[in-house]
């Protein structure tokens, strides 16, 4: 297949294009500076400048694709002040809406457009199981996931296929929730984050990459798709793990109001959860390399 991809150099980007590229597909790459996507991927593909905050991508990076994976936001783990709350926003839903537009405009369209959202957008749900029909929120994160899943679904009326997969907490090297929970963990100072009750719906970073390319390959998939491994865990029971996995203590609480000072609005992120189940994925049969949070912290905690 050909695939133009936006986001390709971003934490989880980098594992979809190596999947894709040892799979012999021909990957397109939509950046906003060429040369360093280049230096980070490789010459194996193809590259052309855009930037989402200026003008439609260019139409010649969409001929003969046949599929577009779409992974570009910007990231939500920095303090939400307002200037960064519109960055969030904007980077994804005018983003998606030139894409889209992009596709308006070709004489032969992809087949398949895999777009991306997350399980913020269900909000602080306590134990409560969570699936793709699941109601959404209306606060801050279910206003920009929902407004992106719109754009996204715009797609339909091109013909394109449409597959939007809710990401949760992706585990990985070097990245993501892991990188700044390590250093902390390795010196014996971890612990749970505020109650502890809050539940984590996680997934590991190869796993996610390959619930992208088969929502990309197999088209009997469609629709809303949640990212997540099948045993999502307690942020306490989360945190025993990594400090059993690293032979380190993990009992130091980090007390809500202290995070909420620190972190601000962000601290919900932490502080919240949602107990959200792949079902989707789960009747697809997707096989999971990573089905359990020991199996997928032993490979991504060194």
């Amino acid at each position: 297949m050909k695939v133009v991809l936006t986001g390709a150099t971003g934490f989880v980007g980098k594992v979809v294009v190596k999947q894709l590229l040892e799979a012999g597909d021909e990957v397109v790459v939509l950046t906003r500076n060429v040369a360093k996507a280049a230096i980070s991927l490789g010459s194996s593909c193809k590259y052309f400048q855009w930037n989402e905050s200026d003008s439609l991508p260019p139409l010649e990076a969409f001929e003969g694709a046949d599929g577009v994976i779409n992974l570009m936001g910007e990231t939500i783990s920095r303090r939400w002040d307002e200037d960064q709350k519109k960055k969030i926003y904007n980077s994804r839903i005018n983003g998606t809406r030139k894409l889209v537009e992009a596709i308006e405009k070709l004489a032969h369209k992809p087949k398949v457009f895999v777009s991306t959202s997350a399980i913020g957008i269900y909000g602080n749900r306590g134990p409560e199981e969570i699936n793709e029909a699941s109601r959404v929120s209306d606060d801050f994160l279910g206003k920009v996931c929902k407004d992106w899943e719109n754009e996204a679904n715009k797609v339909r009326n091109h013909g394109c296929r449409l597959v939007i997969i809710r990401v949760g907490i992706v585990l990985g090297r070097g990245g993501g929730a892991l990188e700044k929970m390590l250093p902390i963990f390795k010196i014996g100072g971890g612990g749970p984050l505020g109650s502890g009750n809050q539940y984590m719906s996680w997934i590991h970073i190869d796993d996610l990459a390959s619930m992208y390319v088969e929502a990309l390959k197999n088209p009997a998939l469609s629709g809303i798709m949640n990212g997540t491994a099948p045993y999502p865990a307690t942020n306490a029971e989360f945190t025993k793990v990594l400090g059993k996995v690293l032979k380190r203590p993990a009992f130091l609480p980090a007390p809500g109001f202290a995070l909420k000072i620190v972190l601000g609005e962000m601290s919900q992120l932490v502080l919240e959860g949602q107990k959200v189940l792949p079902v989707k994925f789960k009747e697809a049969k997707f096989r999971y390399r990573f089905p359990t949070l020991e199996m997928a912290l032993k490979e991504t905690a060194f």
